[in-house]
């Protein structure tokens, strides 16, 4: 078993340079549409909510957040979002919430 389990992974590891493991992929999140937010084609909406969230309070310098008010707030931008799929996420959370202060 032990000697299976080795060559499974001596075999990931011979892999990984040729399957693309460990490539970096960035996001300009100041570009992604709604279109793209609400459809999931970068991923998970809640991800790129937990990402501006963080931003915003960066911009608010504070650093406490209310996991019931951030699950309110992304419905919010998805209903916006889905009535303007050409609008960029950053622009409807502006608009739903407003600027940072």
């Amino acid at each position: 078993m032990r000697r299976f389990k080795l060559t499974i992974a001596t075999t990931m590891l011979a892999l990984a340079p040729w399957t693309g493991a460990g490539a970096q992929v960035t996001i300009d999140v100041a570009k992604i549409t709604c279109d793209q937010f609400t459809l999931y084609k970068i991923t998970d909406p809640q991800n790129i909510a937990i990402w501006i969230s963080g931003y915003y309070h960066g911009q608010r310098n504070t650093t406490t957040i209310d996991t019931q008010q951030l699950s309110a707030a992304l419905q919010k931008v998805k209903d916006y979002c889905n009535l303007r799929p050409q609008e960029t996420v950053m622009h409807a959370v502006e608009t739903v919430f407003g600027p940072p202060k």
